[in-house]
């Protein structure tokens, strides 16, 4: 409380008492009324964010897909061995099986057993032989690859887009102020033939 204020008070409880005795019969002296001053306020105006800033897509253009052939491998290339046999071939040529000459053998003649020496020529036969015209061998065998061609899917452009900023807007709104405070006290009147100077 202000110095101001509490002479105002201490006036108006001094005033009171001279109202208490005037209505006892006193003679006022001095008159006060309360006095009330209104807070002042005034209009200001400020700028306020009614959207915050952002992008917005204005244009889109998806991404374009193409087909592409390609060439891959489906087998690879195998290497094995392989046994080649033996070839052979079939000759013939003449042996002699027997040497021929003299041999004694026992015969019947006019029906007496007798012991006759023998005069054989040699004989021959025809006899085939295998010979091995290549031997057995082991043979490297390469098996090639095989290939396929496959269509897949590649990108031809990407997507495109085309985004805009936005900025923030502001709108500009009034706004009530307190300029001063509105504040009570006690001012001294002067009425005729009751108060005096």
């Amino acid at each position: 409380m202000s110095g101001k204020t509490a002479c105002f008070t201490i006036a108006g409880m001094t005033m009171l008492g001279s109202i208490s005795q005037t209505a006892a019969g006193g003679r006022a002296v001095e008159c006060y009324e309360p006095v009330h001053t209104p807070a002042v306020y005034d209009t200001v105006y400020e700028d306020v964010m009614v959207s915050p800033p952002g992008q917005q897509i204005v244009d889109y253009d998806p991404p374009i897909y193409g087909t592409r052939e390609r060439v891959v491998v489906t087998v690879p290339a195998q290497v094995r061995y392989e046994v080649v046999p033996a070839a052979t071939r079939t000759v013939y040529h003449t042996v002699r099986v027997d040497g021929g000459g003299y041999s004694w053998e026992w015969r019947v003649i006019h029906g007496r057993r007798v012991l006759c020496k023998v005069w054989r020529r040699a004989r021959f036969e025809r006899v085939a032989e295998t010979v091995v015209i290549q031997p057995e061998r082991t043979r490297r065998v390469v098996i090639p690859a095989q290939y396929d061609s496959i269509a897949e899917e590649v990108l031809v452009r990407p997507e495109q887009r085309r985004v805009i900023d936005i900025p923030a807007a502001y709108q500009t709104v009034p706004r009530r102020v307190l300029v001063r405070e509105g504040s009570s006290g006690w001012r001294r009147v002067h009425i005729p033939r009751h108060c005096q100077d």
